[in-house]
């Protein structure tokens, strides 16, 4: 009776959460020093947002098996999603502020510097869960 092998891929080291959660925290701690919009803060998501979609495009990056079709019901999360565009877009081009945007309402919030390092930190890992996929 043959028994199929079971192979576990392993990740790259430097590809490793053990690896990349310190590096994350540190450029998240960078960033989180730096004022909101400010040259800094841009071009610390440019680089790293930079390299990041170069690791996405790139063989370099481990992937992770994604799922061979959504589910039905996941098309229901595209209808916030959406949502939030239009009313981020509408308010922009409106150019009032009877209506803020999500982003100015989370400005006050974002003004201390552990909520931004925080946030900075969650947009990371968001990106890298994209890059491994």
């Amino acid at each position: 009776m043959d028994r199929p092998e079971l192979v576990a891929e392993v990740d790259r080291a430097w590809a490793r959460p053990v690896v990349m959660t310190p590096v994350f925290a540190l450029i998240a701690l960078v960033g989180g020093a730096s004022p909101s919009f400010g040259l800094r803060a841009n071009l610390l998501v440019l680089t790293t947002g930079g390299a990041l979609f170069w690791l996405g495009m790139s063989p370099h990056a481990p992937r992770r098996t994604s799922p061979p079709r959504l589910a039905r019901g996941a098309t229901w999360w595209l209808v916030p999603l959406l949502l939030f565009g239009v009313v981020e877009g509408a308010t922009f081009l409106n150019g009032t502020y009877a209506y803020p945007t999500l982003s100015r309402l989370a400005d006050p919030v974002l003004e201390h510097y552990w909520a931004r390092a925080g946030a900075y930190y969650g947009w990371l890992w968001a990106f890298w869960a994209m890059v491994r996929r």
